[in-house]
């Protein structure tokens, strides 16, 4: 089969789902080739909005912002934890993780939840419990991937039982997190196949942020006997 590229991102369009209370998002016409020669978007988003990773100073203005962290934590190994079938909003145990994990490789949490996207079932993903992001924290894992709208409980509307937990383990040790992915599936079944996956999770260049958007991307290719 060779080498395949994955594309894990969702598409940035006007009036896109977001994480409740961050900005719209808008993608209009600035300039059209008709009345200017070219065209141009302007775009009015949040630094979480779509695929994104956060850096740990999204949850504590002491931790390092998105600038600081070298290029290493966006990219990697990766090894896919099937939780997929969980009922809505449950807590993904530690007994679900997979084998193997350590420092440098990135850790993806396949929910299948993004199935969901565009629906108000969005926001009622499965997420993992605080115990295993200790456990993935333990492990040495400092990259986590998640096809969902947030690796901790996304309140109900109207709900204010709000808790960061996994946020404030993963991020208090230095992990960046990547949310809103799509399409890890495609990993599942090649992981099974024996394919090696390799992940690209580059932010834009965002100075002093705590976080923002990326073009996910996954290299997948067969393994290399050597005999």
């Amino acid at each position: 089969m060779g080498v395949e590229l994955l594309d894990l991102s969702v598409p940035v369009t006007t009036g896109m789902p977001v994480y409740p209370g961050d900005p719209e998002v808008e993608a209009v016409p600035a300039l059209t080739v008709g009345e200017s020669g070219v065209n141009v978007l302007r775009l009015h988003m949040g630094s979480q909005s779509g695929t994104h990773v956060d850096a740990p100073f999204h949850i504590d203005d002491a931790l390092p912002r998105l600038d600081e962290l070298p290029l290493t934590r966006f990219t990697g190994p990766a090894l896919v934890m099937d939780a997929r079938g969980l009922p809505p909003r449950t807590p993904i145990p530690p007994v679900a993780l997979p084998g193997g994990l350590a420092p440098g490789v990135v850790l993806l949490i396949a929910t299948g939840w993004s199935e969901h996207w565009g629906s108000d079932g969005y926001l009622a993903h499965p997420y993992p419990a605080p115990e295993t992001a200790e456990a993935i924290v333990a492990a040495g894992v400092r990259t986590v991937g998640i096809d969902a709208l947030s690796v901790d409980r996304t309140p109900p509307p109207g709900s204010e039982d709000f808790s960061p937990a996994a946020h404030r383990v993963l991020c208090g040790a230095g992990a960046v997190i990547a949310e809103n992915l799509t399409g890890l599936d495609r990993l599942l079944d090649a992981q099974a196949g024996g394919r090696a996956v390799t992940v690209y999770l580059f932010p834009l260049a965002l100075a002093g942020a705590d976080g923002a958007p990326v073009r996910a991307v996954a290299q997948v290719e067969d393994r290399v006997v050597l005999v």
